[in-house]
């Protein structure tokens, strides 16, 4: 009985999780001239590294709720033709640069759980006048694509939103093409946060409280079968915050964005067992 009253006690903290960081996001999806406690628009997408000359490429709509963590662009992981999946596509800014990308003959598939920010997506895709790039509300731990469908997998600040990370490195193995390639910007740490912390579903919305260890996260992402994992770069993201508790808080925990790419190599053995929980970072 105490073994199923703690797993249901598990999905529920994750189904609060999932909701704080959908009200976050729909937050900056309808309101992006609000201070958050982390970056946002065309200016914060600027301070991450993103060309002024590739950004005047996208619709102000996508740029204006930006909330990225880092430039994982410059990884240069995307060719043409390619077919690159979004996970979580946010407003629409990764998604159009990649559309750019890949050109005509190559597809771009964003996911996201905030309908605001599909919503606002599709609209920056139809304004942009791109055709190979669509998005759809789905959950990052439980990806409705078959194997080995995509060529790379982008990520921008996401992952350490979402409580079962564990089960999204493995999802995104799964639907990544033998040879393929994780890029991605997140948010990692240098020092471990309390369990008492990691158990309030609103800390987790705020980008701190979710992440792992740095050695952890890269961890995870070898055990899901990837290989080379690799860290790009490293940038002090919360330094820009407009919120002197965010900076302390990041400040204390070590928390930075990393720029991180992998690859699903031809012959892989993957690690035996279930996703790994919100407890497991």
């Amino acid at each position: 009985m105490v073994v199923i009253a703690q797993m249901q006690d598990k999905r529920e903290l994750k189904a609060k999780i999932k909701e704080a960081v959908c009200h976050m996001y729909e937050e900056v999806s309808l309101n992006p001239s609000y201070q958050f406690h982390f970056p946002v628009g065309k200016n914060a997408a600027r301070e991450v590294g993103y060309p002024s000359e590739m950004l005047s490429k996208i619709p102000i709509r996508a740029l204006e709720s930006f909330a990225g963590v880092g430039y994982h662009f410059q990884n240069n992981t995307i060719k043409e033709g390619d077919s690159v999946l979004d996970i979580g596509s946010g407003s629409g800014t990764d998604l159009l640069i990649a559309a750019q990308l890949v050109g005509s003959k190559g597809k771009v598939v964003g996911v996201d759980i905030t309908d605001a920010m599909i919503e606002k997506s599709q609209k920056a895709i139809k304004e942009s006048g791109t055709s190979n790039v669509s998005v759809v509300k789905v959950d990052g731990e439980k990806l409705p694509f078959a194997k080995n469908t995509f060529d790379v997998v982008i990520s921008n600040g996401v992952i350490n939103l979402i409580p079962d990370k564990k089960r999204a490195f493995k999802e995104i193995f799964r639907v990544l093409k033998s040879g393929g390639v994780l890029s991605i910007a997140d948010i990692v740490l240098g020092e471990p946060i309390s369990e008492e912390s990691r158990q309030n579903p609103t800390l987790w919305a705020e980008c701190v409280v979710g992440a792992s260890l740095e050695s952890l996260y890269v961890d995870m992402i070898q055990k899901a079968g990837f290989s080379g994992v690799e860290i790009i770069d490293t940038l002090d993201y919360f330094a820009k915050s407009l919120s002197r508790n965010t900076r302390d808080v990041a400040k204390e925990y070590q928390a930075h964005s990393v720029i991180l790419k992998a690859v699903k190599s031809h012959s892989v053995k993957t690690s035996k067992g279930e996703g790994g929980d919100i407890n497991d970072k």
